[in-house]
């Protein structure tokens, strides 16, 4: 019977590597699921190449959680994650497999199920669905020491684990250590519950999928659209909103939210804030001329017990301008309600109508819009927030208004263009002024006549 487990894990991994040539999937995202209850699910009946797996029918596919004796579910959800993720990585680097523990598990599981293509809305709102489809003990792993996690198998828990995020952009070692240590966290929260007795089942997936060229026959065309700007996400997960009463005072997005204390500890608030949220907004001020948004973490990570971040604006009338504008004056870090850091905010600001957004928002020097330190306390701190959207104020439907963004009008781009351009025109205007300076003879010789003398000084 192990046998059959293992080559019936086996043939669902093959089909993954079958799929995987519908490369740079835009709408989808891969699901994996196991559980130690036999049966849970007859994987010929989901398993059709090119299909992608509705919100409905995933529904269908989740009702063994629901009917199990042990009412155990482990969420492991990771920000972004591609069906060629499993081949690509693992193909590229020899014995180095990043999914060695997942693979591992689908094999020795006496159930399991791969879906190589689930569609984003449905594992967008995947979690509040398990909610409401059962009376869930909810609990959220954010310390990935897990020999102190409380599980009373007598009730249905379900156990969510935000998984560290991966690097974005094309840095593909990057991205295969990122991986390889989810896959670390997958091993570990799943052998400790193993250990003690407890059944349960896991789902494995991500928010939104990866963008990771594959293979090299297709570097010609992620050049060709690297040369063009990338759309947005549309799947990406929603932004994190402050609420007065019933109306909405505050909007606030980042693609990447992390920060490095001492230059050595890293925090990443992304999954917190906005996948799996995990914080304390009930600090925050809204009014029509300050706005103060407050982020409160408990125990981000190991050695730092609490963490408050706060987004300070202000709404003014400028005369220059004739019209409202709202800025982002400063951001603070408390860090375990002792530490403070202040940091100033440069080239923050739009019209009060409208949203902010601006690529990249941080410490460093090379970003568009910096942070520079105010106190002594600051300079123990790095921040990085890519694709940054922040709103406070006039809020309209509950949705960020049309983005001021914080890109000049010339761009590097533009200057090059006009510094090439410029080189270019004075290079044409020298060559035409010389070859206007060339002269030619007004006097030619005569072969029946004397030869022609030219003096000296003509």
């Amino acid at each position: 019977m192990a046998q059959l487990c293992a080559a019936a894990a086996a043939l669902l991994l093959g089909t993954l590597a079958v799929l995987c040539r519908t490369s740079l999937a835009l709408h989808h995202v891969p699901m994996l699921l196991w559980s130690t209850q036999r049966s849970q699910w007859n994987p010929d009946a989901a398993m059709h190449e090119g299909h992608i797996i509705s919100a409905q029918e995933l529904t269908v596919l989740l009702q063994p959680l629901f009917t199990q004796n042990s009412r155990n579910v482990i969420l492991f959800l990771q920000d972004r994650l591609s069906i060629d993720d499993f081949t690509y990585l693992s193909e590229s680097y020899g014995n180095k497999n990043p999914f060695q523990n997942v693979q591992e598990f689908l094999q020795s599981s006496p159930s399991s199920l791969a879906l190589p293509a689930v569609d984003c809305e449905a594992t967008r709102y995947l979690l509040s669905f398990l909610q409401e489809s059962g009376d869930w003990k909810l609990t959220n792993v954010t310390d990935f020491n897990v020999s102190q996690l409380q599980v009373n198998a007598s009730e249905g828990n379900l156990l969510v684990v935000p998984l560290k995020p991966l690097v974005s952009g094309l840095k593909e070692i990057s991205t295969l250590e990122a991986i390889a240590e989810n896959d670390k966290i997958i091993g570990r929260v799943t052998r400790d519950l193993q250990e003690r007795g407890i059944h349960f089942s896991v789902i494995y997936t991500a928010v939104r999928p990866s963008r990771i060229s594959r293979r090299t026959d297709v570097m010609a065309e992620l050049r060709r659209q690297l040369m063009a700007v990338e759309e947005e996400d549309s799947l990406s997960y929603p932004p994190l909103n402050v609420t007065t009463g019933n109306h909405t005072c505050i909007l606030f997005y980042a693609g990447n939210f992390s920060l490095k204390a001492n230059s050595s500890v890293f925090i990443d608030l992304t999954n917190a804030t906005f996948v799996t949220p995990n914080v304390d907004t009930s600090a925050s001020a809204c009014s029509d001329s300050n706005t103060t948004l407050s982020l409160k973490y408990t125990k981000p990570v190991n050695g730092i017990s609490s963490l408050e971040i706060r987004f300070l604006m202000t709404n003014k009338f400028y005369e220059g301008s004739a019209r409202q504008w709202s800025t982002l004056d400063s951001l603070e870090i408390v860090q375990d309600g002792e530490k403070f850091a202040k940091f100033n905010v440069s080239a923050i600001s739009a019209p009060a109508e409208y949203s902010f957004h601006c690529q990249l928002v941080g410490t460093s020097n090379f970003y568009p819009a910096r942070l520079v330190p105010a106190n002594n306390e600051a300079k123990n701190w790095n921040v990085f927030i890519s694709r940054l959207q922040l709103q406070g104020f006039n809020i309209e439907n509950n949705q960020f208004s049309y983005a001021s963004d914080c890109t000049g009008f010339f761009t590097p781009g533009i200057w090059m263009g006009l510094v090439t351009s410029i080189i270019l025109v004075w290079i044409l205007t020298y060559g035409i002024h010389m070859i206007m300076q060339l002269t030619t003879n007004n006097r030619f010789d005569d072969p029946k006549g004397p030869a022609l003398s030219v003096p000296q000084t003509e």
